[in-house]
């Protein structure tokens, strides 16, 4: 069983594509998603119906939270609340209904699935979290596995029932071990902000006990032509091209 985890698409078709392309290109049994589908770029209908069609479980993110509940609008910036009412406007029922339906979080596999920091929170992010609430969090995990988004990094934390520990996912195969408890923070698709633009997944196998982390190569100048001819904010497409501000 290898199971393909995506996160922080955020309407951006391109760089999806060409992930899909990847994965269907290997042994992948199953796709889900963490959430943040939509919200910054040009094609979130277009996300969500891909998403739809290949009956791929998603999360809700924080992005999915505002539509879904407005009165989080005021979680976000100025330009990310500009560019969330935007998009409700590319928006069908169709995908407006299925993001309406989203969960906080999901368990498969023995693994839990969620947007920010578990138990289920969509909004609060890894980098906010102390050592002590990590260690907390980690210990009430009925999984031995959470994997999150949010960030758009590759970060995880360890947990050997003593000593936590922080670092990050190199790309290629990281090797988990047995004795320990993770969160892993698998990247994003749509927008990365580790320092590198290509787009970033994980591929993660129960069986090996290991997590691929994949790096692709997307048409990235499609997509800014695409953010400004939707009226969207400049510094959306700006980001990119990797420059790492964090909202």
């Amino acid at each position: 069983m290898k199971i393909a985890i995506i996160s922080d698409i955020h309407g951006n078709m391109e760089a999806f594509e060409q992930v899909l392309a990847d994965i269907d290109n290997l042994n992948i049994d199953r796709i889900i998603s963490l959430g943040d589908n939509i919200g910054y770029g040009p094609e979130p209908e277009q996300v969500l119906q891909v998403i739809r069609d290949r009956n791929v479980p998603s999360v809700q993110g924080n992005h999915e939270l505002a539509i879904a509940e407005p009165k989080y609008l005021s979680w976000f910036n100025i330009a990310a609340r500009q560019s969330l009412k935007a998009t409700v406007a590319f928006l069908s029922d169709q995908s407006i209904d299925f993001i309406d339906g989203l969960k906080s979080h999901l368990v498969s596999h023995g693994c839990r699935f969620v947007h920010g920091f578990p138990p289920d929170s969509p909004l609060i992010y890894l980098f906010q979290v102390s050592e002590g609430k990590a260690r907390k969090a980690i210990e009430a995990l009925p999984e031995r596995l959470c994997f999150i988004g949010h960030t758009h990094t590759l970060d995880f934390v360890s947990y050997d029932g003593q000593r936590i520990e922080f670092d990050y996912l190199n790309e290629g195969m990281n090797y988990l071990e047995a004795n320990r408890k993770y969160i892993i923070s698998a990247g994003s698709v749509g927008q990365p902000r580790d320092g590198n633009n290509k787009s970033k997944y994980v591929i993660w196998d129960p069986s090996t006990d290991t997590v691929e982390v994949r790096f692709v190569e997307y048409d990235i100048s499609t997509v800014v032509q695409k953010i400004q001819a939707a009226g969207l904010p400049q510094e959306h497409a700006d980001r990119l091209w990797c420059n790492p501000i964090l909202t």
